[in-house]
């Protein structure tokens, strides 16, 4: 008999090669994946528990970031897809629909470039990946701490309250360092940000897409939502968030939760 699917929110620790996972899950009905973006998940967020109202959704952590384990042995962008498909194997989301913002995006793209089957339906938010040198995606590691905020978020006063300083409870130098590992690892996957090929894949992209963008993103320009869109095989859908940053997730969490429980109808 198969366990139900929990009300509350529940955590479990999958060993991975040699690497401790965490994976949340909360929810009824078919199972959701959600690769996360920059930052990660260090807690669980507005945007997940509005998912999770109407779905069975599974969080597994990507490496470097909040849960995820070590990444300095993934060395180039098929050691980081492999480990993808491992999380995403031994979360049981093989097959299942996936849900892949900012980074998670990428991997999320590639896992389904890669393995068609793996993905039954994928949605998009702002993901990298994709590069035009007249139209470049813009560095933010480059940026200082003070500029962070506004350029992740549209609200970057409570993103800075609530994202990049500790919840209650935690320890500040331990999430300092989380914080530090979760950008160093995105750093690894995407820098020096250029052409890696996914364009020349993403015709393998078989799954109807959902490609949302926030009106107000200042990192990915949201005409690389038509990029995607003109690549991908599947059936695609486009949708803006007006107001929201980057980080769409944070700046419109109920807005952005709607837009993809719409489209998985």
């Amino acid at each position: 008999m198969t366990a139900k699917a929990p009300k509350r929110l529940a955590a479990r620790t999958l060993r991975i090669r040699g690497e401790k996972v965490r994976v949340w899950e909360k929810g009824r009905g078919r199972p959701l994946g959600v690769l996360a973006g920059l930052f990660g998940y260090p807690v669980w967020t507005p945007f997940l528990e509005a998912l999770a109202a109407k779905r069975r959704v599974i969080v597994p952590a990507l490496p470097g970031h909040p849960g995820g384990g070590d990444f300095r042995s993934l060395d180039d962008l098929a050691d980081w897809v492999i480990a993808t498909q491992e999380r995403l194997e031994a979360a049981g989301l093989l097959g299942a629909d996936l849900v892949g913002l900012g980074p998670g995006g990428a991997l999320a793209a590639e896992v389904a470039a890669f393995s068609p089957e793996s993905v039954k339906r994928l949605v998009l938010v702002a993901p990298f990946g994709l590069f035009d040198e007249r139209e470049p995606v813009a560095d933010f590691w480059a940026k200082r701490a003070s500029e962070l905020p506004g350029t992740f978020s549209a609200r970057p006063a409570e993103f800075a309250a609530q994202v990049l300083a500790p919840p209650a409870g935690a320890d500040l130098i331990e999430f300092q360092v989380q914080q530090v590992r979760a950008l160093e690892s995105a750093a690894r996957l995407l820098w020096p940000f250029g052409d890696r090929g996914l364009a020349k894949r993403l015709h393998r992209v078989a799954a109807p897409t959902l490609l949302v963008w926030g009106s107000e993103d200042r990192i990915v320009p949201a005409s690389y939502a038509k990029r995607f869109a003109a690549g991908i095989a599947g059936r695609t859908r486009i949708r803006s968030l007006a107001g929201a940053g980057h980080r769409a997730d944070f700046d419109a969490p109920d807005a952005l939760a709607k837009a993809i429980l719409d489209f998985l109808k």
